[in-house]
């Protein structure tokens, strides 16, 4: 990786660690770069500032002075059941700048203030952002946009979904989820590489993927097939997603950059059987999916339903965005954990203990219950989140293999 591009203010990020680049050689640059790894840093960095503001917002403080629990908290400021997880991850970003002390008795946290609060830098430090990449609008844009509706949603006065997902927050996911945003485009080049890999013996293949939004992550798989030589060999190509505005938009986009392309498009609901959406039993040679697979209501239901729609020995790839350790707050969940899609799902004690992203351990676990063999998590984040907690950016790949018996 290359030296560090600025300090930025008073906002300084220490050089990533040379191990980092070592590790992650074989993906291409810039996507790996000292400039997305100050970007994540100091993303981290924002949503702390963030959660510092939404504590007054919410005001937390005055109800901090003895210990309580996040179940505790709701109760006494009237917030909704639903906020839950919201408020855990802002009480654990207050631990982390030691604000706030936490202490577990069996299986309940509780949370106690240990030092005022500092005021929130939110101006300089999105200046900070910028000034490293001006790409780094999308994702602050979002993250300010969700962070305005925390406190009507706690007060049950609206809905996060209605809000974050209507006529103002669609813009903003569109400039989100768009290859120019590397701090989310860096999850479509690791599925696309691990895809590549894994489909790179066979002969020809059909793909079905699922949850495809505006087309970001197909964009990127089409590319990485044709720099090596894969894309002749699609013999068909199925994008699917629910949402039909995003559908038409990534229909539109690959139809266009990929005209002789075997291009099909349907709406397909993860949650639901896949047989009865037109998806038949050993069909596709590879099921691929992008930050989908976390929000299905029932995770092993959703990769038994993949397995199932693969031939013998096909594969399932999918990028994620990974939690490096148990528990760990990080700063995409600010924009996502309002969603009742995000929060809304079958909590398992193994696989699935929170609702929200997942760690690597878990997906390993989650794909070989649903009877995936050959599974795998790259880049290799067992080693990297020693040298670098805060890489949330991974792929998971599992075969379907058939025995002959």
């Amino acid at each position: 990786m290359n030296a560090p591009l600025s300090d930025a203010q008073t906002f300084k990020v220490q050089p990533s660690d040379p191990r980092l680049a070592e590790y992650l050689k074989e993906y291409p640059q810039p996507v790996f770069s000292e400039r997305l790894y100050q970007s994540i840093e100091l993303m981290e960095r924002y949503s702390v500032e963030m959660a510092i503001d939404l504590a007054r917002r919410l005001n937390l403080i005055d109800h901090l002075s003895q210990w309580r629990s996040v179940d505790g908290l709701c109760s006494r400021l009237s917030f909704q059941p639903s906020f839950k997880f919201a408020l855990h991850w802002i009480l654990e970003r207050l631990v982390e700048i030691d604000c706030v002390e936490a202490r577990t008795d069996g299986n309940t946290r509780f949370y106690q203030l240990r030092h005022t609060l500092r005021k929130s830098d939110l101006e300089n430090l999105r200046a900070a952002v910028l000034q490293i990449d001006p790409a780094n609008a999308a994702t602050l844009d979002l993250l300010d946009h969700a962070a305005s509706l925390y406190p009507a949603v706690a007060n049950g006065e609206q809905s996060g979904d209605r809000n974050l997902l209507g006529p103002q927050g669609v813009p903003l996911w569109l400039n989100y989820f768009h290859n120019d945003n590397l701090t989310y485009a860096v999850n479509n080049w690791v599925g696309a590489a691990l895809a590549a890999e894994r489909v790179s013996n066979q002969r020809t293949f059909r793909i079905l993927e699922i949850g495809a939004g505006p087309g970001s992550a197909s964009e990127i798989l089409l590319r990485v097939f044709d720099e090596r030589g894969l894309l002749p060999r699609v013999e068909r190509y199925l994008v699917t997603e629910p949402n039909a505005f995003f559908l038409r938009c990534g229909q539109r986009k690959l139809a266009r950059q990929y005209p002789d392309l075997s291009l099909e498009c349907a709406a397909l609901n993860l949650d639901l059987p896949w047989s009865t959406q037109g998806i038949n039993p050993g069909e596709f040679d590879l099921v691929y999916a992008v930050n989908v697979m976390h929000i299905s209501k029932d995770l092993l239901f959703s990769l038994n339903e993949a397995r199932s729609a693969l031939a013998s020995d096909g594969w399932l790839v999918i990028g994620e965005c990974l939690r490096p350790y148990f528990n760990q707050p990080i700063y995409p969940e600010l924009m996502f954990q309002i969603l009742e899609s995000f929060t809304n799902v079958q909590t398992d004690p193994e696989v699935r203990p929170n609702p929200g992203f997942l760690t690597a351990e878990q997906w390993r676990c989650a794909f070989t219950r649903a009877g995936f063999q050959r599974v795998e998590v790259a880049p290799d984040i067992d080693r990297i989140r020693e040298i670098y907690p805060h890489f949330f950016t991974g792929a998971i790949c599992g075969q379907n293999v058939v025995s002959d018996k």
